[in-house]
């Protein structure tokens, strides 16, 4: 990922923290016909390993059972900047409009996971994940369990090692101050994280 200095966030703590906030990552592979991409919701781990699960009829699975390096791109805020919102433009006029987003890349080896209770344990994480801080939080329990074990038959689990993570804050942080305000006014009722970093606050 081409990542300007400027731009660069490499703190592991911020880094998940950004995962866990937008765990829905783009799975990109690499096989015989070239590169395959798919959406996937991950599951960050205490132990720094990133876990889901695919369809048993994807076939994704076999490049990831190749063992091969793997993509994983968790997208963030984003949004479209206009040079109107800019002190510049009435300054001098020199502005061009652009696009900020918030972006973590992370690289990895995968393996394939079939046992039954190891699928069940991440459904379970995955689920508490996302449905925790609702007033009437669902869980796997409240299905039948034999409608659960028929569901997991027809998944396979993921496991990734992870190499490397490396964030991109794009929001404008080459830009002058003045700049930078009337970016994080306009975009503060819309975009309030995208708004923050543009200001440094993280």
């Amino acid at each position: 990922m081409y990542c300007p200095e400027a731009f660069a966030e490499n703190r592991p703590d911020v880094l998940s923290a950004f995962i866990r906030a937008n765990p829905l990552g783009l799975l990109v592979t690499v096989g015989e016909d070239g590169p395959t991409a798919n959406s996937v919701p991950f599951e960050l781990g205490e132990d720094g390993k990133l876990r889901a699960h695919l369809a048993r009829a994807n076939p994704q699975l076999a490049e990831v059972d190749r063992g091969n390096p793997i993509l994983i791109i968790f997208q963030g805020e984003q949004s479209y900047i206009t040079p109107s919102w800019y002190a510049t433009k009435q300054q001098t006029g020199k502005v061009v409009p652009t696009w900020n987003y918030l972006m973590v890349q992370v690289r990895g080896t995968a393996q394939t996971v079939r046992d039954p209770e190891w699928l069940r344990r991440q459904i379970r994480a995955l689920t508490h994940q996302m449905e925790h801080d609702r007033a009437e939080p669902w869980a796997v329990s409240d299905a039948p369990d034999k409608f659960i074990a028929a569901q997991l038959r027809g998944i396979v689990g993921i496991e990734i090692s992870v190499s490397s993570m490396t964030g991109k804050w794009k929001a404008g942080q080459n830009r002058v101050e003045a700049d930078r305000e009337g970016v994080a006014s306009a975009l503060s009722a819309t975009h309030p994280v995208l708004s923050a970093a543009t200001m440094g606050k993280k």
